[in-house]
């Protein structure tokens, strides 16, 4: 065991120790002051399991929890520094992280629309319907007050988001496929998501089209437009940027759920449980209903589970800078807030179960390609 070895395994043990603390604090009825160790458990946690080959995927994720046990137990930490209002943060760190993504773009990622038309034409059918939907569906069978049910639709009505890519990376899915999908779907939501939200959350809060559709212009457009300009004139000479990019845009995640969390503190107190089980069931129908979705139009079973990521797992980054835009953190930003970091969990479960399971197509697949090659020698 090296050095390295022994200071991950140290900082797991600090999380045991503190997870002891908090059962003992409350068994001796300590319940307001296990705050500290609560927040010593997750982030003890996420140093930790970054020397676990097979748990480190799960650090970011821990890192959200980390975060939002600071946001639950000491929210006036977050709200406000000196003077200044934290939500004002999160337009410009969405922004961030849709330059990142537009560094990570290139033309080549669109032209994916011409080479495989029917998944993306699927995919997007699937993101823009089956979401949205349930969304609605939820926010009225759990009767949730009139905000926070919009921010269920919201959740909904938004695009897919990164960690998409990610988990399809991780699952030996489609990647082409599943960037391609996102990238088409973040440049559709200006005019999908306002108009999904007015059909279906205009019942909930008024609705302002236009308005909503020139934010998310603002917030998405706009920064993934200047990260492929970026990246067409500097190209290979930036890598240090490729390399930050995905860093700071974890860190802007944590910070906006973190902000959001603690805005909508109280509301979280009274239904968080119901809005958790709210997120678990629409996540969980994302990717059930995206992937028979696609296999009722016979796409094959690789390419199925790449757009059940696409589906199940939006952007709860854009979908809280929405909230924000509209005056609505603490309400309509907790579903996104919710949301995000259950996605990032379930994402990276389901990804690691179909990895380690073929999808018995691999043989067609071979079959393909060597018929492909035998059709170019002909030609040649």
């Amino acid at each position: 065991m090296n050095n390295t070895d022994g200071i991950y395994r140290s900082f797991l043990g600090l999380a045991g120790l503190s997870l002891l603390a908090v059962i003992v604090m409350l068994f001796l009825g300590y319940r307001s002051e296990v705050g500290i160790p609560v927040i010593g458990i997750f982030t003890f946690l996420a140093i930790g399991v970054r020397g676990i080959d097979h748990l480190k995927g799960f650090a970011f994720t821990i890192w959200v929890f980390a975060a939002v046990s600071v946001a639950m137990f000491y929210p006036w930490l977050i709200t406000e520094v000196r003077g200044y209002n934290t939500e004002g943060l999160i337009v410009p760190l969405i922004q961030v992280i849709m330059f990142g993504m537009g560094t990570a773009l290139s033309v080549q990622d669109f032209v994916g629309v011409v080479k495989m038309p029917k998944g993306v034409f699927v995919g997007l059918i699937c993101q823009f319907s089956i979401m949205p939907l349930m969304g609605v569906t939820l926010a009225l069978s759990f009767g949730f007050p009139a905000e926070i049910a919009a921010g269920v639709v919201l959740i909904g009505s938004s695009p897919s988001g990164v960690a998409s890519n990610v988990m399809a990376f991780l699952a030996k899915g489609n990647l082409a496929l599943s960037v391609t999908l996102t990238a088409v779907a973040t440049l559709l939501a200006p005019v999908m998501t306002p108009l999904l939200m007015q059909t279906f959350a205009g019942q909930f809060v008024p609705i302002e089209f236009y308005s909503m559709m020139v934010s998310i212009f603002k917030m998405v457009i706009l920064p993934i437009a200047a990260g492929l300009l970026f990246n067409r004139i500097f190209r290979g000479k930036a890598q240090w940027l490729h390399d930050a990019m995905p860093v700071i845009s974890m860190a802007g995640i944590v910070i906006i759920i973190a902000v959001i969390t603690a805005a909508g503190r109280d509301h979280l107190l009274t239904i968080g449980l119901l809005l958790i089980l709210a997120a678990i069931i629409h996540n969980a129908a994302g990717y059930i209903f995206g992937y028979w979705g696609c296999r009722l139009f016979r796409m094959n079973k690789r390419d199925s589970r790449t757009i059940a990521f696409e589906v199940g797992m939006q952007n709860g980054g854009l979908a809280s800078g929405i909230a924000v835009e509209m005056g609505r953190a603490a309400t309509m930003g907790l579903a996104p807030a919710v949301f995000g970091p259950w996605m990032n969990i379930s994402g990276s479960f389901l990804a690691n179960w179909w990895r380690d399971r073929a999808t018995g197509e691999e043989n067609d697949e071979i079959f393909e390609m060597a018929e492909q090659t035998d059709k170019t020698e002909d030609s040649d």
